[in-house]
């Protein structure tokens, strides 16, 4: 967990995307469970961002909320198993 950022972005748009990274696969574990829907994290203020439902902003990007809890960001592949073909 200490190669990760504080804070991850899923829209390339965002200064906090990385996605050389994001490749690697990041997984979120909120409050203690298991989430697959997340956009956005971070760490030290303790919230991540999820989108609300099917609706749209009117750039057509989904419409997200900001959830307050405990993130636990980790590495789905880890680096040395990354490399390997």
């Amino acid at each position: 967990m200490t190669d990760l950022p504080d804070r991850l972005s899923l829209d390339p748009r965002s200064p906090f995307h990385d996605a050389d990274l994001l490749e690697r696969g990041v997984g979120i574990r909120f409050n203690g469970q298991e989430r697959t829907n997340v956009e956005e994290y971070c760490i030290s203020e303790g919230w991540i961002r999820v989108a609300a439902g099917r609706a749209r902003d009117r750039r057509g990007q989904p419409m997200t909320m900001k959830i307050r809890g405990t993130v636990e960001p980790y590495l789905q592949i880890p680096a040395d198993a990354a490399d390997t073909p």
